[in-house]
């Protein structure tokens, strides 16, 4: 059954012992599902997010002609077993000339653009498309370095619908590639580089601190070389952060101790920086998008209202160009709850006080749902519109909240417009 179009959250009473898990790593499970398909034979990948993004990214993959197999995994409802046989660096010849072989990639950003990059290494034409708001995200600068690279791409203004006319390997090309818009345009190009016989630059002042680029290197570093190796997906440290965010306000206001709710098998490397949310809990008087924190930001900011001090939350440029316009959404959303919030340019300052309940936009955002279902386990009266957005990156992110312990927080979850109080498995997107 779908989850109905709006939902009520009830605040979190005290609960038992919980031990809350998180599912694998969107941002990991698609760099890994290029590696693996570029790879010679076959890698599996465990512990791997099975939801919106990484589908469309399965999906895509078949159409292009790769064998993948999906089976159960243990670890997580939202996970899987994905099994990959690789093409050693060339793409199965499914594409033709005279008329492109049509890849949908949703709203989902890296498909979109590792995709734009990995295409060129075919022999055909590509055109990647996607829902409205994808045509509307930055693609500009990645399609510039792989003309400048050598490639065809087709594209009316920078962004998707493109064609990419593939040409098969470049070797001894180079291109510098911007990330000013998005660090995704330099992991696209390096989990495509070797078997493009491709040299990648970045401008300096850019590469200093690009934590998705350093996961980008780390994982093409570290990804096993042997056939038939297994690649295990850590778990998504920004969905996480929604689940410290809850222990920490619950814990902040004497509700509950802080030992009742464990986030289980956190990150152990330094992949994800969002693994650092919880070192900036109590919040700190600053928090930047660029120097501190990747997605979590968000649930940063949806908590500074509980903090006993102004927040300021800085350089929130790329917040501006994702799934929604997320720096506009969340001043929009917060003040809906009766928070103080300022905008200058890229910074957000928010005053402590008092939030009340109020009904949600999402945005078709999965991290705005998400967000705001952190205050809703504070306050009575928040309703989520469009909960099925999680689906995106966390499609049983409601269910674990509505889970009794020990595996979750035993929220009482309704549907919006009746009334009824809806089951762990009526909360799945």
């Amino acid at each position: 059954m779908p989850l109905p179009e709006a939902i009520l959250l009830h605040p979190i009473q005290t609960p038992a012992k919980v031990r809350l898990g998180v599912p694998g790593s969107k941002s990991i499970t698609n760099r890994a599902l290029i590696l693996a398909a570029l790879s010679h034979g076959t890698r599996t990948l465990e512990g791997a997010l099975w939801s919106e993004d990484t589908q469309v990214m399965v999906d895509c993959l078949r159409k292009i002609g790769f064998e993948i197999n999906i089976s159960e995994d243990s670890s997580d409802e939202a996970n899987r077993r994905i099994q990959v046989h690789g093409s050693g660096g060339r793409l199965p010849s499914q594409a033709c000339l005279s008329k492109p072989l049509d890849l949908h990639v949703g709203n989902a950003g890296t498909a979109a653009r590792f995709l734009l990059a990995m295409t060129c290494l075919g022999h055909g034409q590509y055109r990647l498309s996607g829902v409205d708001r994808m045509h509307e995200r930055p693609q500009k600068e990645l399609i510039m370095a792989l003309r400048e690279l050598g490639y065809q791409i087709v594209s009316e203004n920078g962004n998707l619908p493109a064609i990419v006319h593939g040409q098969g390997p470049r070797p001894g090309r180079s291109c510098t590639v911007s990330m000013r818009e998005s660090s995704q345009f330099a992991s696209a190009l390096l989990l495509s580089a070797k078997a493009g016989g491709w040299d990648i630059n970045t401008p300096l002042e850019q590469s200093e601190h690009a934590p998705y680029v350093e996961m980008t290197r780390s994982m093409i570093e570290s990804f096993p070389q042997n056939e038939g190796a297994a690649c295990q997906i850590e778990p998504d440290a920004s969905g996480g952060s929604y689940f410290w965010a809850i222990k920490h306000l619950m814990s902040k206001h004497g509700n509950n101790p802080s030992e009742n709710i464990q986030i289980t098998h956190w990150p152990q490397t330094d992949w994800q920086i969002d693994t650092e949310f919880p070192k900036f809990l109590p919040l700190p008087p600053q928090i930047s998008r660029e120097q501190d924190l990747g997605d979590s930001i968000m649930t940063s900011i949806v908590m500074a209202p509980w903090s006993f001090h102004s927040t300021t939350f800085s350089e929130l440029g790329r917040l501006r160009v994702q799934e929604c316009e997320r720096v506009k959404a969340l001043k929009t959303e917060l003040t809906k709850c009766g928070a103080q919030v300022e905008e200058h340019g890229d910074t957000l300052k928010i005053h402590p006080g008092r939030l009340h309940g109020a009904s949600i936009d999402t945005y078709n955002d999965h991290r705005m749902a998400m967000c705001f279902a952190v205050v809703g386990t504070q306050i009575p009266g928040i309703v989520i519109k469009n909960p099925a957005c999680v689906k995106k990156t966390f499609p049983n992110f409601f269910q674990k909240l509505a889970s009794p312990a020990p595996e979750g927080l035993s929220m009482k979850i309704c549907n919006a417009s009746t009334g009824e109080l809806l089951s762990p498995n009526d909360l799945i997107a």
